[in-house]
């Protein structure tokens, strides 16, 4: 019998959303000018890292179910900078301090180093609308 594989779980989208992430830095750092798609894809790098954090708590909490509390908690802090890049890339778009944008950015980098883009497989629509959709967020 052979094994079952999720493509909806936990760690497919996590390694989608680093996808993501990896390839709007991409597209950003081809920007010469801060602009509207610029926006977008600050703000759907925000996004994803929120996806990134939501996967990574579902993880934690399966392993928590079944009292793996010790690689619960280690997989939680090795994936903290997805919250904390987060919550500061939101703080950052939703005050409008662009100046902010480019250090927050550059602290991701390491974090999405291992994936390789060779081709771009997000197209415009997965980050269009995105900093309308995050600046109309209550909270």
């Amino acid at each position: 019998m052979s094994r079952v594989i999720n493509t909806n779980g936990p760690g497919p989208r996590r390694n989608q959303a680093k996808r993501t992430i990896a390839e709007a830095l991409r597209h950003l750092r081809e920007k010469p000018t801060l602009d509207a798609e610029a926006k977008d894809l600050a703000a759907v790098i925000a996004l994803a890292l929120r996806e990134v954090s939501q996967t990574v708590e579902e993880s934690a909490t399966a392993w928590d179910d079944r009292d793996y509390y010790l690689k619960a908690d280690r997989f939680r802090r090795e994936w903290i900078w997805a919250a904390q890049s987060s919550l500061e890339l939101t703080v950052i778009i939703r005050e409008g301090r662009w100046d902010a944008l480019h250090p927050a950015l550059a602290k991701l980098l390491p974090h999405v180093a291992d994936v390789t883009i060779t081709k771009f497989t997000r197209g415009p629509q997965v980050w269009q609308g995105a900093y309308a959709r995050l600046t109309a967020e209550a909270g």
